[in-house]
C-alpha cells in the first residue's frame, strides 16, 4: 500500500508537466493563454491563486473564439469614437458661416487668422497630451473631460460679441481639441495588432468624411429653423446646439470609451481581459528589445524627437494637409442658402464642375492620410511611449499646416483661385516625393536586417511595412 501511494504521488507530480503533450497527441487543441503573461498581475482577475497552490480560472481555452469576441466588443467602441470625431471635426470647421464675420466686424485677413489660431493649440498640446495619456490608467476619463471642456467653449463662442473674444475662445478650443485625435489613434494602437490597425484607423477618420457629408445638412436644419429665436442669430444657435451635443456625448464617452488593456474594464470578461493584455505583450515583444529597459516619464518623447524619420514623415504630412487646404473654402450646397462664407474657389456653373469637385474631395485626406498615419503607427512601434510620441508629433506637424495654408486663399486671387490651386499641386508633388524616399529607406532597412539574420543564422525578426 505504501508503494502504491508513492506511485500515485509520483503520477500526480508529473502529470501536469505531460498534459500539453497528452492533449496534442490526442488531437485536442492546447493553447496556454497565460503562457507569456505575468501571473502575479492576474491575481485579482482569477481570484484563485495562492503561493502554495497557484490555480487559474482559465487554464486552457480556445483562443480564436475569445479573440473574435474581444475584437467585436472593441469595434463597437471604435464606432463611438467615430461619433466623437464627427463632433470634433464639426467644431473645427463651423467658423465659415455667413453673418459670422459681419456680426463680429471682421475685416481683411481676420477670418483667416480666426481659422489658423485654432491650430496653435494643436501645435503646442498634442505631444505632451499623448505622453500624459500614455501614463494614465483611465484614458476614457481624460479624453471625455477634454471633450466636455471644448463643448463648453463652443457654447461660449455662440455668445461672443467681439472678434477678439472669438479669437481667444477659438485659441483655447484648440488646446483641448488637440488631445482627442492623436489620443484616440494611440488608444487604438494599445488594443489592436499591427495587421488590425489600418481598418480601425480608417473607420475612425471616416468621422471627418461623415462630418463633411452631413455637417452642412445638419447646419441647414438648425440655421433655417432657429434664426431669430430668443433674439439670437442663426450662427449663434449653431454653436449653442453643437456645443451642447458635444457635452452630452462627452458624458457618455466617460462610460463607453475603453481604457488600456492593463486597466480593469468592466465590459470585458476575465478571459477577454487577459487575452487583450497578452496580445499587446506579444506584439511589443516581437518588435523590439526595449521592453527590458526602464523607461523614464518622457523617454519615448526623447526617442521620437531624436529620430529623423519622425520629422521626415511629419513634414510630408504637413505638405499633404497643405494641399488639402481648399476644403476650408470649398463650396457646398449650403453656400447657396447663405450659410457659408462667400468664397467660391470653383464656380460650380455646370454639373461637370460639380462632379469634378466631388472627385477632388474623394482623392484627398480620407485615403492618403489614413494610409500614412497607419504607416507611422507600424513604423515607430519599438515601444508604447515612442509610438504615442511619434503619433502626436507627426499629427502636430500635419496640423501646423493649417496655420499657413489658410492664407493660400486670399480673396484677391478669386474667383478662379488659380494660384491657390497651383500651390496645392506643388505641395502634393513634394509630399509624394518625400514619402517615396521614406519607403526606399525602409526597404533598405528590411534588406539589411534580412542579410544580418542570414549571416548569423538568426530567426526572422521585425520587417517594416512598405
Amino acid at each position: 500500500m505504501i508503494e502504491l501511494g508513492r506511485l500515485y504521488a509520483s503520477i500526480g507530480t508529473w502529470l501536469p508537466r505531460w498534459k500539453p503533450l497528452i492533449l496534442s497527441s490526442s488531437g485536442i487543441s492546447y493553447r496556454p493563454l497565460l503562457a507569456t503573461v505575468d501571473y502575479s498581475s492576474q491575481c485579482e482577475i482569477s481570484g484563485r491563486m495562492s503561493d502554495d497552490n497557484p490555480t487559474f480560472a482559465l487554464d486552457y481555452i480556445d483562443r480564436s473564439t475569445v479573440e473574435k469576441r474581444l475584437i467585436r466588443k472593441l469595434d463597437l467602441r471604435v464606432a463611438f469614437l467615430v461619433l466623437v470625431y464627427i463632433m470634433n471635426y464639426m467644431d473645427r470647421t463651423n467658423a465659415a458661416l455667413r453673418g459670422y464675420e459681419e456680426d463680429l466686424g471682421m475685416t481683411g485677413n481676420q477670418f483667416n487668422t480666426l481659422i489658423s489660431i485654432l491650430y496653435v493649440g494643436y501645435l503646442l498640446t498634442q505631444a505632451p497630451s499623448n505622453m500624459i495619456l500614455h501614463h494614465m490608467k483611465r484614458p476614457s476619463l481624460y479624453l471625455s473631460s477634454c471633450m466636455a471642456i471644448w463643448g463648453v467653449l463652443t457654447v461660449s463662442t455662440g455668445a461672443v460679441q467681439t472678434y477678439h473674444a472669438a479669437l481667444i475662445l477659438r485659441f483655447f478650443i484648440g488646446f483641448v481639441e488637440a488631445a482627442f485625435f492623436p489620443g484616440a489613434v494611440f488608444l487604438l494602437s494599445r488594443w489592436y495588432k499591427r495587421n488590425e490597425l489600418g481598418l480601425r484607423t480608417a473607420l475612425l477618420t471616416c468621422g471627418a468624411s461623415i462630418s463633411n457629408a452631413f455637417g452642412a445638412l445638419f447646419a441647414s436644419g438648425i440655421l433655417g429653423s432657429l434664426d431669430g429665436t430668443l433674439g439670437f442669430t442663426a450662427w449663434r444657435w449653431l454653436f449653442f446646439v453643437e456645443g451642447a451635443l458635444t457635452i452630452v456625448i462627452a458624458v457618455s464617452a466617460a462610460w463607453i470609451l475603453p481604457d488600456f488593456p492593463s486597466t480593469p474594464n468592466l465590459w470585458l470578461l476575465p478571459d477577454e481581459q487577459i487575452l487583450a493584455k497578452q496580445r499587446m505583450d506579444e506584439e511589443v515583444a516581437s518588435e523590439n528589445e526595449h521592453k527590458s529597459k526602464p523607461e523614464e516619464y518622457y523617454f519615448g518623447l526623447v526617442e521620437a524627437l531624436m529620430d529623423w524619420r519622425v520629422w521626415w514623415v511629419g513634414a510630408a504630412l504637413n505638405l499633404m494637409s497643405s494641399s488639402q487646404s481648399f476644403g476650408l473654402f470649398f463650396p457646398d450646397p449650403s453656400s447657396y442658402n447663405g450659410l457659408q462664407r462667400d468664397y467660391e474657389p470653383l464656380a460650380l456653373r455646370t454639373s461637370v464642375d460639380f462632379g469634378n469637385c466631388n472627385l477632388i474631395c474623394c482623392g484627398q485626406s480620407p485615403v492618403a492620410y489614413v494610409v500614412c498615419l497607419t504607416w507611422v503607427m507600424n513604423t515607430f512601434s519599438q515601444s508604447q511611449s515612442k509610438r504615442a510620441a511619434a503619433i502626436a508629433l507627426v499629427n502636430t506637424l500635419s496640423t501646423a499646416s493649417h496655420m499657413g495654408s489658410s492664407y493660400f486663399w486670399p480673396s484677391s486671387w478669386g474667383p478662379s483661385y488659380v494660384n491657390s490651386y497651383l500651390i496645392c499641386i506643388l505641395t502634393s508633388v513634394l509630399c509624394i516625393a518625400m514619402l517615396w524616399v521614406f519607403r526606399t529607406h525602409l526597404s533598405r532597412c528590411n534588406e539589411a536586417a534580412e542579410a544580418e539574420e542570414q549571416s548569423l543564422g538568426l530567426p526572422k525578426g521585425l520587417r517594416y511595412i512598405l
